[in-house]
């Protein structure tokens, strides 16, 4: 598989399998975590989890800049992974939350997570930036043997990016199970079972008390009973099902930080063979006329507005396809039947599919070069978009023919009655399913239509501007969980097929252009 690709790829893949580890662990459990840990509500955990999301992509453009600057790209992005653990060892603590620690013990959470994210944005886009420099070196090396050693050069770059991305997300096929099967010992080591339902009546009672309503108190009692809890003192049990539920998923946290020290040490052992973005260009450019320079600087301007038109289709997408760690998780919870799997390890598909999807788009990519029908990069991403509309409308299609309501609405049924319409977990198989091929055609291939339009000097920056357009679509994230609680759930659905299907036919109106600023 990196026979024909630059020597490294490989090395810079495992180094970023443990960044790929935490992400996902976050992805799977944090919105979970939030409502479980601290009571919150739905919709203000998915307002945490998007400024999250969108501040791990946003400080990428920090991290681009700094990296840039200094021409130290392998002392940030080994900073970055230092600082990521420091984060993730705050939050491996287990401290019950109390109504009298809860002032200082969710800021001290926030305080983790940002330094989660600004490590991740020191480490993040820098490391991609030295996969598409050695894209760039090996191109000059072929071109250097002729035309034709060039063109099979350059057509090495998107497959090369594929790899990468499908060998960092093994770290992310690991992850989603780590925080369940913790969390389900933890539970069972003191004599009691997992139920997703259960830690939200558990706060709901403790913050009612008996105030609580009496549909949602014999839910609570039927649920203890379940789990194997006693209901003699509500007060007493509900306390401690938070405490040791939430103990496991801290538990999960320690396995992330041994990831970045994992990652930390392959880094170190390779970090020779990797090579600087930019650093030759910076060198050279002073020997340049001021004609080339004028020829340069409006080809720059040529590229850097194909990457921002690119950049604002990315926006839709990740808001689209990050839907899975908020309203898609919060699915997964209350409308999906999790008695045999809770619904974070749903959260596996996706990697899972990007592992075994991978060569197969690859194989398909290849045929069709071999044949003389090669699809453009833009291309690419233009059908991508596609898909991903194609698996919010089997969402759309599936949920109004079950008739399901609101999720404010669902939850507040009868336990039973509630169990008996839920669905089974192959809506989510499909669903994945197309949402990772359309990732498999947007975020390899947007990653090398980066790294072809960026200015030699501004990989950094180029790729910090691609996680930036990331962190926007992340900053939107909050608005799932919103339509999700208040609109019947099929009408959620439609809306993000119709931002999907709207920026599919934007992204081909700009497709010849975007073909000929990148050739």
């Amino acid at each position: 598989m990196f026979k024909s690709h630059p020597k490294g790829l490989l090395q810079a893949a495992l180094s970023n399998m443990g960044e790929r580890f935490g992400y996902y662990i976050m992805n799977a459990v944090l919105v979970l975590f939030l409502c479980s840990k601290f009571g919150l509500s739905d919709e203000t955990s998915g307002v945490i989890y998007s400024c999250f999301y969108a501040g791990i992509y946003v400080l990428s453009l920090v991290g681009g800049i700094i990296a840039d600057r200094t021409q130290n790209y392998k002392g940030t992005i080994m900073t970055g992974l230092i600082v990521m653990a420091l984060g993730y060892v705050i939050l491996s603590v287990p401290i019950l939350a109390t109504a009298g620690n809860i002032s200082w013990l969710l800021p001290l959470t926030c305080l983790a997570l940002f330094l989660i994210a600004f490590g991740n944005g020191l480490f993040k886009g820098n490391l991609q930036a030295i996969v598409g420099q050695m894209y760039d070196n090996f191109e000059a090396e072929a071109a250097k043997k002729g035309e034709a050693e060039l063109l099979k050069a350059k057509s090495k770059r998107d497959s090369g990016f594929q790899i990468f991305y499908v060998f960092i997300n093994i770290g992310g096929l690991v992850a989603p199970f780590v925080a369940p099967l913790l969390r389900s010992w933890w539970l069972k080591v003191n004599g009691l079972t997992y139920d997703a339902s259960l830690p939200a009546l558990c706060h709901k009672y403790l913050d009612e008390g008996a105030a609580m309503s009496a549909d949602s108190l014999q839910n609570l009692n039927e649920l203890i009973a379940k789990v194997g809890g006693s209901a003699a003192d509500l007060g007493a049990f509900c306390s401690q099902y938070l405490d040791i539920f939430n103990t496991g998923i801290h538990y999960s946290f320690i396995a992330s930080v041994v990831a970045m020290l994992i990652s930390l040490i392959i880094f170190l052992f390779s970090r020779g063979m990797f090579p600087t973005p930019g650093k030759k260009e910076a060198v050279v450019s002073e020997n340049y006329t001021e004609e080339e320079k004028k020829a340069m600087a409006s080809e720059i301007k040529q590229r850097m507005y194909a990457l921002f038109a690119v950049l604002g289709i990315a926006v839709f997408f990740w808001w689209s396809f990050h839907q899975n760690g908020t309203s898609m998780s919060l699915f997964a919870r209350d409308f999906v039947n999790t008695s045999i799997f809770p619904p974070e390890i749903w959260q596996a598909v996706n990697p899972f599919f990007v592992i075994v999807l991978t060569p197969i788009v690859m194989w398909v990519f290849t045929r069709l070069e071999g044949a003389g029908r090669a699809i453009s990069t833009p291309r690419k991403i233009a059908y991508g978009m596609g898909i991903a509309g194609i698996a919010y409308l089997f969402m759309t299609l599936f949920c109004y023919v079950q008739g399901y309501p609101s999720a404010e609405t669902f939850t507040a049924l009868d336990t039973n009655a509630a169990d008996a319409m839920k669905s089974g977990a192959w809506v989510l198989i499909v669903y994945y399913f197309f949402m990772t091929v359309a990732e498999l055609f947007i975020s390899p291939l947007g990653l090398s239509f980066v790294s072809k339009v960026a200015p030699k000097n501004l990989q950094g920056l180029c790729q910090g501007l691609w996680l930036g357009a990331t962190a926007v679509g992340n900053g939107l994230l909050w608005i799932g969980p919103l339509m999700y609680n208040k609109w019947s759930i099929w009408e959620c659905w439609a809306i993000f097929f119709a931002v999907c299907l709207i920026s599919m036919g934007v992204m081909f109106g700009m497709v010849k252009w975007l073909e000929r600023v990148t050739k």
